[in-house]
């Protein structure tokens, strides 16, 4: 199971009230959250084990250097003098339960695997591409369906309708959702483009025509070729549409497309029986932090996989 871990703990930040708080009135909203995601998501799927995926940089300058407006708008306008100008936009609260999450899940046992200038995205993409077992993505981010494999047993859990409403994808059901199949899904996102990300897509291309082009052309580079081909059979408007954004097409790939190896620090990621420090720290952590029920939920769930 990888966990695309700020994913989820931004939408618990927002799915549990900031007036949840420790004993000393610090909010602990998103951690709480986040435990409790842990112990549903391990009950429900039983992982063999577990991966807390982490953006070491969320907005790679590589990313930026082919498409300036990657993640623009979760940059920080006026940041401090002092700080790195790149900074994303947190919610004050969420910020200072960044460490406490840390915490949390070091002591659980689940390791904590990022990259330098690189996100949590190509940690994912490349765990799941090379994992000699079967695996689990969780996240709400939509980029990551090009990883759905059912060759490989790779599933995504999306959790964008919220923990209530998960949507389990697989090759069939990602196609019959989206119209595209997992290996055409980064060159249709490529092409929808996506407001959240700075992407802008093909002006006037939606997610239909995007799905009927590639059912059509195969993939990015075989609709490119259809449209500077007169010869071929292709809507004026939609090949003017093509043409016009022709130079963000030719970099969009790079940007859209996970990376799939990275070389990654070796660790275990097994779900086994807390050492006696461990249990000590969770029950520091849990006193501390007046995470008592959430923590205990998800030191459950795990203990009965271990």
């Amino acid at each position: 199971m990888l966990l695309d871990t700020a994913s989820l703990y931004f939408r618990a930040f927002y799915g549990v009230p900031d007036s949840v708080r420790a004993p000393t009135g610090e909010p602990v909203n998103a951690v709480r959250g986040l435990l409790d995601m842990i112990a549903r998501l391990a009950t429900e799927f039983q992982p063999t084990e577990i991966v807390a995926c982490w953006d070491d940089d969320w907005r790679p300058q590589w990313r930026v250097d082919l498409i300036p407006t990657y993640k623009t708008h979760r940059v920080a306008a006026e940041p401090p003098t002092d700080a790195d100008p790149a900074i994303e936009v947190v919610p004050d609260l969420l910020t200072p339960q960044v460490p406490i999450i840390r915490e949390a899940l070091t002591a659980l046992g689940i390791p904590i695997i990022g990259a330098a200038h690189h996100e949590a995205d190509d940690v994912i993409g490349t765990l799941a591409s090379q994992a000699s077992i079967p695996v689990d993505v969780i996240t709400g981010d939509r980029d990551l369906f090009q990883l759905v494999d059912d060759s490989r047993d790779v599933r995504v859990i999306y959790t964008g309708r919220g923990m209530a409403r998960l949507e389990l994808l697989t090759d069939a059901t990602l196609t019959a959702k989206t119209g595209v199949t997992p290996v055409q899904y980064a060159d249709f996102a490529a092409m929808r483009g996506d407001a959240s990300d700075g992407l802008p897509g093909v002006a006037g291309v939606g997610e239909k025509t995007a799905a009927t082009l590639l059912a059509e052309y195969g993939d990015l580079d075989g609709i490119v070729a259809a449209a500077a081909d007169p010869e071929v059979k292709l809507g004026a408007a939609v090949r003017a549409k093509i043409l016009a954004a022709a130079d963000y097409l030719t970099v969009a790939p790079a940007v859209v497309n996970v990376v799939r190896d990275l070389a990654l620090p070796d660790f275990d990621a097994r779900i086994r029986p807390s050492t006696p420090e461990q249990v000590a720290e969770l029950e520091r952590l849990s006193n501390r932090w007046g995470l008592s029920s959430s923590m205990q939920r998800a030191r459950d769930a795990l203990a009965a996989l271990a």
